[in-house]
């Protein structure tokens, strides 16, 4: 078994989890599979494949930032009840 019951009690009590002995039976349970998966992983031999981000070659999707709307301060301004200057003007709320 790769990890135990007191690590599972351990990062609970650092999660601030309440976890049944069900509960951390389970999680001991599961997180020793996955890390037992993991291990498995660790032992292909992957030093002729490339390093890649995505599985799919893909493009930026994403459009250039440009400004379309400056914005006007007046207008930002206009239905404030109170300004000073170009800022909104706001009662003091900390004595």
């Amino acid at each position: 078994m790769k990890i135990t019951g007191e690590e599972i009690e351990r990062v609970a009590l650092l999660a601030r989890l309440h976890l049944t002995g069900d509960e951390k039976a389970r999680l001991t349970e599961e997180l020793d599979s996955i890390l037992g998966y993991m291990d498995k992983l660790n032992q292909l031999d992957t030093a002729q494949v490339e390093p890649f981000s995505h599985a799919l070659e893909a493009a930026n999707a994403f459009r250039r930032d440009r400004v379309t709307n400056k914005p006007d301060a007046e207008a930002l301004l206009a239905n404030a009840p109170d300004r000073d200057a170009t800022f909104f003007k706001v009662p003091k709320i900390i004595e």
